[in-house]
């Protein structure tokens, strides 16, 4: 309905029409907020009923969750090193073994 209020002069109804909103939803809306119903019809997903994350609060939630990537990140990658290690001596062995 933002676009009502910007709309000029004679073209509010146009506007309505486009949107496919009648002067019933209007009456029907207005008729709600008198009687103090149009709270129910607040969207719950933005509205002070789910406050959202302060924003430090999301920060330190992404932060968290990417220092928790990159240690598991890092576990991996120290197994493949101790891996290549084991593998590199066993190789040496063999080889000394050989001559």
């Amino acid at each position: 309905m933002r676009g009502l209020t910007a709309a000029p002069a004679g073209e509010k109804g146009a506007v309505l029409r486009r949107e496919r909103l009648y002067h019933s939803h209007v009456v029907e809306w207005r008729q709600a907020r008198e009687a103090g119903a149009l709270d129910v019809l607040a969207d719950r997903r933005t509205s002070a009923v789910r406050p959202k994350k302060a924003a430090e609060q999301a920060e330190v939630e992404r932060l968290r969750k990417k220092v928790a990537r990159l240690e598991k990140d890092l576990a991996c990658r120290d197994a493949a090193l101790e891996v290549m290690g084991k593998a590199n001596a066993l190789l040496e062995l063999l080889s000394e073994s050989a001559d």
